[in-house]
């Protein structure tokens, strides 16, 4: 009996959707130990999870481009078995006890950066969840009013405003109430739209052109 061409078969991902997946969900699970550094940018301080933040969103509208709204929002609900299950593994490994070997300052350090207050942790998780969602619908809005025209600016605006939320509901569940948190958030939008502006516009080519070269492979 002849067997049947496994090259006809109809795939059951699109390459671009599975490699666009997987990327997204490590950049899930970087940005919480990014943040862990802020970064001097000229005059303002940006926490270091901004730039794998910015490839998030830059997936997602990637994603929303080639597959459309549904999917890229199904991605962004998903993504949040990486985000759970990496913030789980960190309190585990912050729990168990070091080894006598290990170098104090070594182990002082990583508890340092695991050691994240529930308030740091609950923030992150409700700023990724609407920030995204945000962004997709936002991108996928302006793709309805201006077709497939102008992707590079439906991307960076989509960006600007789901950033400047994410920047809103992180430091205000976080730390207000610890300090003055204005200054912060101000610091912070300024810093995360510029970057939107500056990196957003290039990298979505990059990645929706990719995308659309691996599902012609």
């Amino acid at each position: 009996m002849d067997q049947p061409d496994i090259a006809a078969r109809p795939r059951l991902i699109s390459p671009s959707l599975f490699a666009l997946s997987i990327f997204y969900g490590g950049m899930v699970c970087i940005a919480g130990v990014l943040g862990n550094k802020q970064v001097a940018l000229g005059p303002l301080a940006v926490e270091a999870g901004i730039f794998a933040f910015l490839l998030l969103v830059v997936t997602s509208s990637a994603v929303a481009e080639l597959h459309g709204p549904q999917v890229a929002g199904r991605l962004v609900r998903v993504g949040f078995v990486p985000l759970l299950v990496s913030l789980a593994l960190s309190f585990i490994v912050y729990s168990l006890p070091a080894s006598p070997e290990m170098i104090p300052a070594n182990r002082d350090a990583i508890q340092l950066v695991l050691g994240s207050t529930w308030r740091i942790w609950l923030g992150g998780i409700v700023a990724y969840g609407v920030s995204q969602t945000l962004n997709v619908t936002i991108f996928a809005a302006l793709k309805g009013r201006e077709g497939s025209k102008l992707l590079w600016l439906r991307a960076a605006i989509a960006s600007m405003l789901s950033q400047i939320v994410d920047t809103l509901l992180f430091v205000t569940i976080a730390f207000y109430g610890e300090f003055p948190i204005g200054p912060l958030i101000v610091g912070q939008m300024i810093a995360k739209v510029a970057l939107s502006a500056i990196l957003i516009p290039p990298l979505i080519y990059v990645f929706v052109g990719l995308g659309r070269k691996l599902d012609r492979v």
